[in-house]
């Protein structure tokens, strides 16, 4: 079932754009709402506003110029788009990674295991301004369905610098981040940027190899660490200047070493 005759042969589209338009004169800011559409046996249909809210937004600040000549070899990712959280540029010290493959082949009671011992790591993190860390995992993070990505808590990875998701199409994880949810708001008031990487479209580049050429710490951090040693790594980046760096004018994201 799709939503093909609805938004190309309806008024719909620009009755919202028009409710929308609206709500943001009366509320003199941005809002995001949650509603329902019934339809009559005459096909006409009926538009409910349930919610409506401010939606936080963050303002472009100053530009970030990413450099142009990079050597391949030095680039962890990079994407045109698919991130949120206005521009930054910051080195990163630690990556925290969940492996796609083999997170997908756990057991159900695992997955929240993994998730567990992911917040005892963000505890870990007393300053972010100090130990900025990088969280990259395959799906969506704070999903309540574990099939679809890792069930953190926003409290299990409130002190990361950056988050990011992967997709993993074969085992049927996708990047959704959910605007307009508490998990979206808290992300912005958090000031945590926000990625999404897809490895299988074109002008997505990410390092597999210089990403698990770092030496995994995560036995140093936690002794039940190696009990899921294959699937939670811990790299640490902090003796490479890695950078994180994106631009929103140019939608430009880049994760690189820098030289």
């Amino acid at each position: 079932m799709t939503f093909d005759n609805l938004l190309t042969k309806t008024s719909f589209p620009g009755v919202m754009h028009r409710m929308m338009k609206k709500l943001e004169e009366i509320y003199n800011y941005p809002v995001e709402i949650e509603f329902t559409v019934n339809f009559t046996r005459y096909n006409e249909y009926k538009i409910n506003l349930l919610q409506c809210r401010p939606l936080q937004t963050k303002g472009i600040a100053k530009r970030v110029e990413i450099p142009r000549e990079v050597k391949r070899e030095s680039i962890l990712f990079q994407t045109e788009g698919h991130f949120m959280g206005g521009n930054i540029s910051r080195t990163i010290k630690q990556i925290i990674y969940v492996n796609p493959l083999k997170y997908s082949r756990l057991s159900l009671s695992d997955k929240y295991n993994i998730a567990r011992f992911i917040g005892r790591l963000n505890k870990l993190i007393k300053n972010r301004e100090a130990m900025p860390v990088l969280l990259l995992g395959p799906g969506r993070w704070g999903t309540t369905t574990p099939s679809l990505g890792v069930p953190v808590r926003f409290s299990e990875i409130n002190n990361f610098t950056a988050i990011g998701e992967i997709a993993y199409i074969h085992g049927n994880l996708l990047p959704e981040l959910s605007y307009g949810t508490h998990f979206f708001q808290d992300l912005v008031e958090t000031d945590i940027f926000y990625l999404a990487l897809f490895p299988d479209n074109p002008g997505v580049f990410l390092n597999m190899e210089l990403l698990e050429g770092f030496e995994n710490i995560i036995g140093n951090l936690m002794e039940e660490g190696e009990r899921y040693s294959e699937v939670l790594k811990v790299y640490d980046t902090s003796s490479f200047e890695l950078r994180l760096m994106a631009d929103i004018l140019s939608q430009r994201l880049m994760c690189f070493i820098e030289k």
